[in-house]
């Protein structure tokens, strides 16, 4: 059983690939070449894939995932989503995305966090209540909470080469 949960979380190299260029590519592995590493106080296969629970992490080169559980769904032997709930951080080099929830859809390389989100890089700060990353690109969509007073999001940027 546990060679089977470690054949699943192997397919998440996808949820952990930053985004890179061409130039970099070549350069040097990109991060969904690089060995993945996992950490959790437990782990089971499920019917529909795995789960990982109690500060469940998943690393792979410099990005991880990071959160109370993380469970993932597969089909025809692939992973296809990736729920984490409860805490939740994904960390690259450059940004950081803190949320409540997070859903990771391997087919458009998008993650979607919701919560109380903060995205930081850097810096600069935003804040919402849903967050749409590309993993690819680095692209980002910050909305509002859904309803009620508090939808707006809001941030605090800083011009290069400031120091406050």
């Amino acid at each position: 059983m546990i060679r089977s949960i470690l054949a699943g979380v192997a397919a998440l190299g996808i949820v952990l690939a930053a985004p890179s260029g061409a130039a970099t590519a070549q350069a040097r592995a990109t991060p969904s070449q690089r060995p993945i590493m996992v950490g959790a106080d437990s782990a089971e296969q499920t019917p529909s894939g795995f789960a990982l629970r109690g500060r469940a992490e998943v690393l792979q080169g410099d990005n991880r995932l990071r959160a109370d559980a993380i469970q993932g769904v597969s089909a025809g032997g692939a992973i296809t989503q990736v729920t984490a709930s409860g805490n939740v951080y994904y960390v690259t080099p450059t940004e950081t995305i803190r949320g409540d929830r997070a859903v990771y859809t391997v087919a458009d390389t998008t993650i979607v966090v919701t919560g109380d989100v903060i995205l930081t890089q850097g810096r600069n700060v935003l804040t919402g209540g849903r967050l749409t990353y590309n993993v690819d690109t680095g692209a980002a969509r910050m909305e509002g909470a859904f309803g009620g007073a508090g939808s707006r999001i809001q941030g605090v940027f800083y011009p290069q080469g400031t120091r406050n």
